[in-house]
């Protein structure tokens, strides 16, 4: 797979440098008007920040093309491309750990497999998107992603949704949704590069352009990053004596790791109703992993080689004077795993085994947008999808070489859904409905409705929502060895409420959001029968959100999140979900040159392994992270960050490492 790719990255690269220079000489006057439109809004900072606190459009999931104002889909966050680089966030995941209602976790350093629970749900209950395309792994045990590899270059904003959204997105969505939306080209030819350095000798550098006028628009990126990592087994198992083999501690060594990653998106505009955009995202990583290093072990030669590409074509046609909007799309999604551990002193039994996984996730979809009125918005969309996944895995040892190949299996869907969207003077709503037509189970249809009133003269929205969720059996809970055919899909139904309130001309919101989520059928994993469906849960808690504007350049957010979890046939609550976590933003501004932010999570305690089949109390942690940046020129910025500021001993999965004070810094050169 990673030559075929490399050739077409080659070919992308190569094509959008031509449109870009094309587009330079086509229109210089769009550059003009792009670089006076900047000096506006340079010039009317605190104007910008304030309207779009109130009139935030959220184009949900590219479902439809419309302004949707984030107060009639309920409980939605949204951060932008201004908010990563205030904060020089690198990965999305670090982005999603200050969002409330998400709790985040990684076994180990970079590299590391790690998950997202939204309001209590699972990490497979969560679908992740960019620019509409599936990014959740067909053959991984839930069909759950992994966000150990995603970084957040040649991203314009990133959507939270939180609660169910299975009506418009389908399965996997009953947790959540996090939708990721690539950059769109705009202006004359701008290009940057990239270098930064920081501890463990971890070292990025970015490469990226962007550009476009009427009839063409392109967004390019290029990321290398590479580190010495940490160990992926805790101190705390360390003091307590850890793993050895002959007296010998190896769980001391550094997890390594590297990523390259490329991001490109095309829109071509032939005619003034005709708009066709490309989207392209490939990441291939290499991490060092410790087979056991939960409990206190380690294996020094254990790595997972990793390939993603992401592919969407999606035309876009107006009918109408612009009151009828289809948009036809096709996606791909291809994804490997290779888990390979070559013969060391470590394991005796076999001198080589491995696990390589392969999934691929096809899908077409042709999307009406009916635009009834100003207020008025009808959504009817068609979807067939397929996914196929297999498993070989080997291992060689002195009598021979084993080999077993888990057989490509497939599953379809073939969907359709309706949504309205409406207002009537200050009350908004969303109606939905989804019906789902499985190959392997029996036909579902779901739906969800989401309201709200704005009293405007006191700034006060009341808002709530409630739907339906349906999950089917991952392929893997299906068809491998632990798996069963007979499994039932999980079902979920999900609530919220909630109030905002702003003060002092908008200088001033508080958001308060009461939820609740209850699971049917979950599917667990059992050590003795496999994956059997076995168990009910419950989750439910308080979101709250503060975000001030004491003056033009400073911006304060602090959010705070309560979940009450409960596995129904335990009484237990829910592993790795803290009943309490909140989170510190302030970002401030001066000289119109130097940027300052200061950021703070504190997560509460929570149940996990310690170690298996043991479940005990993981301790309470808060993390600090600083970071500055100065436009020395225009074309020239030079920026720094210290993470785990106070150098925090904590873990978020029990028995796995965690870092301690991180120093990076670098420049970027813009042209």
């Amino acid at each position: 797979m990673k030559k075929n790719y490399t050739i077409l990255l080659v070919v992308l690269f190569f094509a959008i440098l031509s449109v870009a220079r094309a587009q330079d000489t086509k229109e210089p006057e769009d550059a003009a008007k792009t670089e006076n439109k900047e000096e506006i809004t340079k010039k009317d900072k605190k104007t910008e920040v304030k309207a779009l606190e109130l009139e935030e459009m959220v184009v949900i999931g590219r479902k439809t093309g419309a302004s949707l104002s984030k107060k009639m889909e309920g409980s939605v966050t949204v951060v932008t491309e201004d908010d990563i680089i205030k904060r020089q966030k690198m990965t999305v995941l670090e982005v999603l750990r200050e969002v409330p209602g998400v709790d985040v976790v990684q076994t180990g350093g970079p590299g590391r497999t790690a998950s997202v629970f939204i309001r209590g749900a699972r990490s497979e209950h969560t679908l992740v998107l960019i620019d509409g395309v599936e990014m959740n792994d067909p053959i991984s045990p839930g069909r759950s992603y992994d966000f150990a590899n995603l970084t957040t270059d040649n991203i314009e904003y990133i959507e939270i949704l939180r609660g169910p959204q299975s009506p418009i997105y389908g399965s996997n969505a009953i947790g959540g949704v996090i939708n990721i939306i690539t950059k769109k080209g705009e202006g004359k030819p701008k290009f940057s590069i990239t270098a930064e350095a920081g501890s463990e000798n971890t070292y990025r550098e970015t490469a990226g352009g962007s550009g476009g006028n009427k009839w063409v628009n392109y967004s390019v990126s290029f990321t290398h990053v590479e580190s010495d990592g940490i160990s992926a087994g805790s101190d705390k198992i360390r003091d307590t004596g850890g793993f050895s083999i002959g007296g010998t501690e190896i769980n001391n060594e550094k997890d390594g790791y590297k990523n390259s990653s490329f991001s490109a998106r095309l829109g071509l505009v032939p005619f003034e109703n005709l708009e066709t955009n490309f989207t392209f995202r490939y990441m291939d990583s290499e991490s060092d992993i410790d087979d056991h290093a939960g409990s206190g072990g380690g294996d020094p030669n254990y790595k997972l080689d990793s390939e993603q590409l992401f592919f969407r074509a999606e035309p876009c046609l107006l009918l109408f004077d612009g009151r009828w909007e289809q948009k036809f799309g096709f996606s791909l999604t291809d994804q490997r795993r290779d888990y390979c551990n070559p013969a060391d002193e470590y394991h005796y039994l076999s001198e080589e085994y491995g696990t390589v996984y392969d999934s691929k996730w096809i899908k077409f979809d042709w999307l009406h947008n009916f635009y009834i009125t100003e207020t008025n918005t009808l959504i009817i969309g068609f979807e067939t999808e397929e996914e196929e996944g297999k498993y070989t895995y080997y291992s060689d040892s002195h009598s021979g070489r084993y080999e077993y190949r888990y057989p490509v299996r497939t599953a379809r869907t073939d969907s359709c859904y309706i949504q309205d969207q409406f207002k009537l003077g200050d009350f908004f709503v969303t109606v939905g409905g989804r019906y789902d037509d499985y190959e392997q189970f029996d036909s579902k249809f779901l739906h969800r409705i989401a309201s709200g009133y704005m009293f405007g003269k006191t700034g006060t929205t009341i808002k709530a929502s409630w739907g339906t969720g349906f999950k089917v059996p991952s392929l893997f809970q299906l068809y491998s060895l632990w798996g069963h055919e007979d499994l039932k899909p999980e079902k979920t139904k999900g609530w919220d409420v909630g109030i905002e309130q702003r003060f002092f001309d908008n200088l001033l919101e508080i958001d308060i959001t009461y939820f609740r989520n209850d699971f049917e059928e979950l599917i667990d994993y059992n050590y003795w029968q496999g994956y059997i469906n076995i168990a009910e849960a419950k989750t439910e808690g308080i979101e709250v959100s503060i975000s001030a504007y004491p003056t033009d350049d400073l911006q304060v957010i602090a959010t705070y999140t309560y979940t009450e979890s409960e596995d129904k046939e335990t009484g237990e609550q829910l592993k790795r979900r803290p009943r309490n976590k909140g989170s510190l933003n302030i970002n401030y501004r001066f000289f119109e040159k130097v940027n300052l932010n200061l950021g703070a999570v504190y997560v509460g305690k929570r149940y996990d392994w310690v170690p298996w089949p043991t479940l005990g109390e993981v301790d309470a942690y808060t993390l600090v992270n600083i970071a500055g940046s100065y436009d020395i020129t225009k074309y020239f910025k030079v920026f720094g960050r210290v993470e785990n500021l106070l150098d925090e001993d904590y873990e978020e999965v029990w028995g796995y490492g965690t870092p301690g004070v991180f120093v990076s810094g670098g420049v970027t050169i813009s042209f």
